[in-house]
């Protein structure tokens, strides 16, 4: 009830039933039940909402500068951009709503009680997301420009490289399926990595099957693509790949949490 340092605290908690009016209005929590129980519960979900915005900021960074980065290759280089309208629509909403959906609803543990309070000024994006960013994205940066340039050889399909808005046929179009499908593979993991936050969190699967809307997200996400790649035809212009151009795609597309893991080994000083 003491109001003046309600106001002055970084966090100011009043009880609900028991505390005083003015106590209530300068507090920034209010305990309904006037459970200290209720302070440990806060700290625990507020903790958390912290990490998961940042797990989703984490991962799409990444996929906006691997996305942007592309796209303006493309468009300098081929003179036009290898995912068209609609499957950029599609990746923006795998980046954004699906994203956050899924990295948002992970469940809090008692974990996050254990560790140091983060400074009130600290950045949201710290030295590990950094190096975590910037390597994803220099991975997924090299790999997809590989299959720009040598895609058509590694998977024997026709190139779409100098097919500047190309009539429709069954010859093209392959190519770009083939990036397209990679290209989405690899956010796909890479929400996998972005899961684990610090660097001596190794194991990037522990705890997925606690989360059920993330299973359901990544599965409609699988299932939708693939969906697409086999049935979009012309309507996307994407081409139907066979079952081993799939596999390759989605195996391409899992050596990021190869990269991931390693990427934790960096000897740098940090969590």
């Amino acid at each position: 009830n003491d109001a003046p340092a309600l106001s002055q605290a970084h966090v100011g908690f009043a009880m609900g039933k028991r505390g005083t009016d003015i106590a209530k209005n300068v507090a920034d929590i209010v305990l309904l039940d006037d459970s200290f129980n209720s302070i440990i519960i806060a700290c625990k979900y507020g903790r958390n909402v912290y990490d998961c915005i940042r797990k989703f900021v984490q991962f799409q960074l990444t996929c906006n500068v691997v996305a942007v980065f592309m796209t303006f290759m493309g468009g300098m280089i081929l003179e036009d951009s290898p995912l068209n309208a609609l499957e950029m629509l599609w990746v923006n909403l795998i980046m954004d709503s699906f994203a956050s959906l899924a990295l948002a609803t992970e469940s809090p543990n008692n974990e996050v009680l254990k560790r140091k309070p983060i400074k009130k000024g600290a950045s949201i994006i710290n030295t590990a997301m950094f190096i975590n960013v910037a390597a994803m994205s220099i991975f997924q940066i090299t790999v997809l420009t590989v299959i720009i340039f040598y895609g058509d050889i590694i998977f024997d399909v026709p190139s779409d490289r100098e097919l500047e808005h190309y009539v429709w046929n069954d010859k093209v179009g392959y190519h770009f399926s083939i990036f397209f499908n990679i290209f989405v593979f690899m956010q796909v993991f890479n929400s996998i990595n972005a899961r684990k936050l610090k660097r001596k969190e190794k194991n990037v699967f522990k705890g997925i099957f606690n989360n059920g809307l993330y299973i359901l997200i990544q599965s409609i996400i699988i299932i939708g693509q693939l969906l697409m790649i086999t049935f979009g035809g012309r309507a996307m212009r994407i081409q139907r790949l066979s079952i081993m151009q799939n596999l390759m795609c989605i195996g391409i597309g899992a050596i990021t949490l190869v990269v991931g893991f390693l990427v934790k080994f960096i000897p740098v000083n940090i969590e």
